[in-house]
């Protein structure tokens, strides 16, 4: 299947000199939740505006659906929709005066039915006749996400979409993030709340330093990244780990009450039973045993190191 985005051997340099992009090469494939993840000034805002025409590559090519973004540049930005971080519109305009100029900004014909559609889908409808000045944060938010999908994209793009909003409305927003992607949209977004890009993305792409890191589907970097941590609630606490029963990935807790064993979630051996083993012939006994597993958030990290 061919790529709804595709991205090759990108570099952008700023007129200072500064490099915000280094060889990005990247393909979206149609219909997913795409997570770009790193660190402030990594380049994942630059990246956004050369794919969505508002920033020139200094080098490389970009598509969407198969366009070109310079030669076809008309085409590829009436299949974008754009999410931008900052909050700006006309503060004296309605919500439905802003999002209709939206429509008509692409040349899309007049189509009050959708206005209302997408107005509806993003719990705006009984703010239509508002002004924005008069909206909450949130709210203004969900304005900008209408005026992105009012001339019906392809792909939409949430440059830190949460943002400055609170909890109940972010999880009201994934609800239609999750409904836009089951509609057959292609969603592209950025965000600091790392939990959310666990929560929702197929892929998760890390950039730092304006290079990619690493892309991978989330489940199987889940898997091949990530580590379990075996935590045993000794009987009696210890002074240090005996000689005999140290190992990599084996630590004793300040207040010696707990052995931590840290193993990769990928091997074919965990070390577990070994350890078990060593730790009956010692004669320490434990009263308590639990494990946990890193987060996306415990690999970005450590990635981003």
């Amino acid at each position: 299947m061919r790529p709804i985005v595709s991205v090759s051997n990108l570099s952008k340099t700023y007129a200072s000199g500064f490099k915000a992009l280094h060889n990005v090469s990247l393909d979206i494939r149609e219909g997913e939740i795409f997570a770009l993840l790193g660190p402030n000034g990594a380049g994942k805002t630059t990246l956004i505006n050369v794919i969505c025409g508002i920033v020139t590559p200094s080098q490389g090519t970009v598509t969407v659906g198969g366009h070109d973004i310079v030669s076809d540049y008309r085409i590829t930005r009436s299949l974008i929709g754009l999410v931008p971080q900052e909050l700006y519109t006309n503060a004296f305009e309605s919500v439905w005066a802003t999002v209709s100029f939206s429509r008509g900004l692409f040349g899309k014909a007049r189509d009050p039915g959708h206005v209302e559609k997408v107005l509806k889908e993003l719990s705006l409808w009984d703010k239509k006749d508002s002004t924005i000045m008069t909206l909450s944060g949130g709210m203004k938010r969900r304005v900008l996400i209408a005026k992105a999908l009012v001339h019906e994209p392809a792909v939409l793009f949430l440059d830190e979409p949460t943002a400055g909003v609170d909890v109940t409305l972010r999880k009201s927003m994934w609800d239609s993030v999750r409904a836009l992607r089951a509609g057959g949209v292609t969603i592209i977004l950025t965000t600091h709340y790392i939990e959310e890009a666990e929560e929702m993305a197929d892929r998760i792409g890390i950039i730092n330093h304006g290079e990619i890191v690493l892309i991978e589907e989330k489940a199987e970097l889940m898997r091949k990244l990530g580590k379990k941590h075996l935590t045993l609630h000794l009987q009696k606490p210890l002074d240090a780990i005996p000689e005999s029963l140290a190992r990599p990935g084996l630590v004793l807790s300040p207040d010696g009450h707990e052995l931590i064993y840290s193993y990769e979630t990928g091997g074919e051996r965990t070390g577990i039973t070994a350890l078990l083993q060593d730790l009956s012939q010692l004669g320490i006994r434990f009263r308590d045993i639990e494990t946990t597993q890193d987060s996306l958030e415990d690999i970005f990290v450590h990635l981003v190191r």
